[in-house]
């Protein structure tokens, strides 16, 4: 089962909805370099994602050793380890698993390279540079792509 989502405007996601939105709380987080906690209601507020459902995505990374967190007046979350050291892939696999770097793409089981579909070798080499991609792509180097300007985690008014 290939997972993906539909949102209003009728686009499919590969990732899940809770994952989207775990990567731009992250993000939002890394961009926070003054600050070792981020009060959860801030990046709810920042990003335009419900307080409770924000709270278990969170909730998830922290089980998962990607965020800590700390209550109290100068509380919220804040990562486990530096952002250096935390890959896009390791948050998109804390909450929703291999599924996206392992799956047929037309969601056929046992797919491989014995019984391959019509697409598995394009994909295989897709899912592939996907991996890559994610896994030597850092929260830190995102957060300062995004300190440099012109990139966004929030969508834009309609």
């Amino acid at each position: 089962y290939f997972r993906q989502k539909s949102l209003k405007s009728g686009k499919k996601m590969m990732l899940s909805k809770t994952c989207d939105y775990g990567i731009r709380a992250s993000l939002y987080i890394a961009t926070q370099t003054e600050r070792t906690f981020v009060p959860v209601r801030e990046i709810s507020q920042q990003l335009g994602i419900s307080f409770h459902f924000l709270t278990k995505i969170l909730q998830i990374l922290t089980r998962k050793n990607i965020l800590t967190s700390y209550r109290g007046p100068n509380g919220g979350v804040g990562f486990a380890l530096p952002p250096e050291n935390i890959s896009l892939k390791d948050v998109i696999v804390a909450i929703d698993g291999t599924a996206i770097f392992e799956q047929c793409i037309l969601g056929l089981n046992q797919c491989s390279d014995e019984n391959p579909c019509p697409l598995h070798n394009e994909w295989k080499k897709i899912k592939t540079q996907m991996e890559q991609l994610f896994g030597n792509t850092t929260l830190a180097s995102l957060a300062e792509n995004m300190a440099s300007g012109g990139f966004r985690i929030t969508n834009l008014a309609e």
